[in-house]
């Protein structure tokens, strides 16, 4: 009995096997930690030569949308290449602390095949109809935001009444439990909200945590919205400040 006892202990520790999410965490880490943007490879140089290349980089392995539509192979690629590159430090940990969070219960519940299927085509799909709405922009586009939005979406589905740990600032940062029916949407209205006040300058974008978001919960449904309803365990790892 101890035995048994044990072994559920570790199992709960451990969470759901996840393959798929930690594999794309470690891609995502070290490709930041060899890229400019993280400061720590010194053959990009220092000062003025460092931004430059980072400049470089985001234009090479990012979105440029009024490149995107011009045909180019190349340019065509981005918004899959732009998935694993992210600008900065608080960027890259922010997106993976939310991949953590519910990438994990969502692979477990979809598979890896159809996670990862929902992963890329609606992080893929989320950067184009960001690139789509600014047409004309020539600002780089990077990062794992729309495919992770897309996680989030799926999670919704397929578990909406699991109980996702939140820091409020009205209530100094207490940590609060909701279900996950309330806290996703309340978040994605904060993104509509934060959309809609955007501007062409760099910044968050916010519409492909929208397009993400409303992509991953309508594959959810329609690959799974048959199956058997889910009786979701609560999901203990905490959801911080950082938005993907």
């Amino acid at each position: 009995m101890i035995r048994n006892w044990s072994a559920s202990a570790v199992r709960a520790i451990r969470g759901p096997s996840a393959p798929v999410t930690h594999t794309l965490i470690v891609l995502c880490c070290l490709v930041f930690l060899i890229g400019p943007a993280s400061g720590l490879n010194p053959s990009y140089g220092s000062g003025e030569e460092l931004l430059a290349a980072q400049r470089a980089y985001f234009r090479r392995w990012g979105v440029i949308p009024a490149d995107l539509f011009e045909g180019s192979t190349g340019a065509a690629l981005t918004p899959a290449t732009a998935l694993f590159v992210h600008g900065s430090w608080v960027h890259l940990l922010g997106n993976m602390l939310f991949l953590h969070v519910f990438g994990a219960m969502t692979e477990a519940r979809m598979g890896r095949v159809q996670f990862i299927l929902c992963y890329a085509g609606c992080g893929y799909l989320a950067l184009l109809g960001y690139a789509a709405a600014n047409a004309d922009s020539e600002q780089s586009l990077v990062g794992a935001s729309g495919a992770i939005s897309a996680v989030l979406g799926a999670f919704l589905f397929l578990f909406p009444r699991a109980r996702v740990t939140s820091l409020l600032p009205f209530l100094f940062f207490l940590p609060v439990r909701f279900p996950a029916w309330v806290v996703l949407p309340f978040w994605a209205a904060l993104q509509w909200a934060a959309a809609g006040q955007a501007t062409r300058e760099p910044g968050v974008a916010y519409l492909a945590h929208l397009v993400g978001f409303g992509l991953g919960f309508c594959y959810a449904w329609v690959r799974f919205g048959r199956a058997t309803t889910v009786k979701a365990t609560p999901a203990p790892v905490p959801e911080g400040e950082n938005q993907p």
